[in-house]
């Protein structure tokens, strides 16, 4: 299937600006595309998963990617989508937070594959280097005011105000496209659909700046930016955004986001963030009509996303938290397992030394006192990594420690706590 066919089933083109030119255009030549990410953070969430997905659609068809980091752009402060303005990093952060995203590009995008190998760029190269008067005499001079005025990423800002330096981004990405047009040939930038005033002003400076009347063959496309059924924000969770760094969100956080998705959004997100054929998915959507319960979309959902941005490795370990956490096994995990799986509950911080269970259990705030832990322990509502505890006088120990660190005790069906030890 050709890539834009390919794209609309998946309903992941929201604007082209050229729809027909662009389908002849992919079709003549290996094309260039390329997507920015700015560095804001150490790392990217999944909310960036889409446009690099979409890089990676348009390397699998044969085309070569660019995955622009903003380096330069970073230290401005893109105002699309946003009521106020960002908080600025030093160049160190942005240089810092830059790194991490081209690592994180190249677990998605294959940078070895011949004459479509991905490359990764940096705006800081070129952006850097420009002088105050050289932009605005060679860029600057091409964009009006009323014509920047009427873009929505700039209508959208002024009621409470842009600053002048966020009022000058969308020249920047523009300039980013003009050079990556001049320097690699790159014919197309997608982005999400809070971008195309910057891509279209892109495309408007590369053909302003031409000699003699030559044409320029380039495209702008953008996805839809992602909504949920229940109205609440895609990729944000109680513990905030869900990060691709395994250190700040873990596999099996980030495979229980994927398998806790609402049923309405399910087959949607299959068709945005995987590279199942359109065939299997339209059998799973069958198997969410037939069988709701056995939740087998959402499970391939969760099992996909997680081999890709993380590795199968991470995935058995995701599934084997869940399991365990599912039929109360904590003795089968260990003590990395337990800290992706426990992560969030509530934890308490001891020596190394035995201790009544029932001084712990108050020590801990799992019972309230001395006489609620009693009762808790006859009632048989006290489970130690998974095993019923009974007896009154009983002494936690070394034997009680999973990786000589770690215990878990449950109170009734669901509450537990992390004992983690010092």
């Amino acid at each position: 299937m050709e890539i834009l066919k390919d794209l609309q089933a998946r309903g992941l083109i929201q604007q082209t600006t050229d729809e027909e030119g662009l389908v002849k255009h992919l079709r003549e030549q290996t094309v260039t595309v390329y997507a920015g990410f700015d560095p804001t953070a150490d790392s990217l969430h999944i909310g960036h998963l889409v446009p690099a997905l979409m890089l990676k659609r348009f390397q699998q068809s044969g085309h070569r990617p660019i995955g622009l980091i903003g380096g330069g752009t970073g230290m401005i402060g893109d105002p699309s989508g946003r009521s106020d303005e960002r908080q600025l990093n030093d160049e160190q952060t942005v240089q810092y937070f830059s790194d991490r995203i081209k690592q994180q590009l190249a677990r998605i995008l294959d940078f070895d594959q011949g004459e479509n190998a991905a490359i990764a760029k940096n705006n800081a190269d070129w952006l850097g280097n420009l002088t105050l008067i050289e932009f605005l005499r060679d860029t600057g001079k091409h964009f009006g005011i009323n014509y920047m005025l009427a873009k929505d990423s700039v209508q959208t800002r002024l009621e409470n105000g842009i600053s002048f330096t966020e009022f000058t981004y969308m020249i920047l990405q523009s300039y980013d496209f003009l050079n990556l047009y001049e320097k690699e040939n790159c014919t197309l930038q997608i982005g999400g659909s809070d971008q195309w005033g910057n891509i279209t002003a892109g495309l408007e400076l590369i053909r302003r700046t031409r000699q003699n009347g030559e044409e320029a063959n380039v495209f702008g496309l953008t996805v839809p930016l992602i909504t949920k059924a229940d109205g609440t924000k895609f990729g944000k969770t109680a513990g905030g955004a869900v990060w691709l760094d395994p250190e700040k969100t873990s596999p099996y956080e980030f495979y229980q986001f994927w398998i806790n998705t609402d049923d309405r959004d399910v087959i949607k997100f299959l068709k945005y963030f995987t590279f199942l054929t359109m065939e299997e998915i339209a059998e799973l959507e069958q198997a969410l009509e037939t069988a709701p319960e056995k939740r087998v979309p959402h499970k391939r959902l969760a099992e996909e996303m997680t081999v890709l941005v993380h590795d199968e490795a991470a995935l058995a370990q995701a599934k084997k938290i869940t399991e365990a956490l599912f039929s109360g096994d904590i003795k089968a995990l260990n003590g990395k397992e337990i800290e992706q799986g426990f992560k969030d509950v509530p934890t308490t911080e001891l020596v190394k030394e035995e201790k009544a269970l029932i001084d712990l259990l108050v020590e801990a705030k799992i019972s309230s006192s001395k006489r609620q832990a009693r009762e808790d322990i006859q009632n048989g509502a006290i489970y130690i990594n998974g095993d019923r505890q009974q007896a009154l006088d009983y002494q936690l120990s070394e034997m009680d420690r999973i990786d000589d660190a770690f215990t878990i005790i449950r109170r009734g069906k669901k509450k537990y706590f992390l004992i983690k030890f010092l």
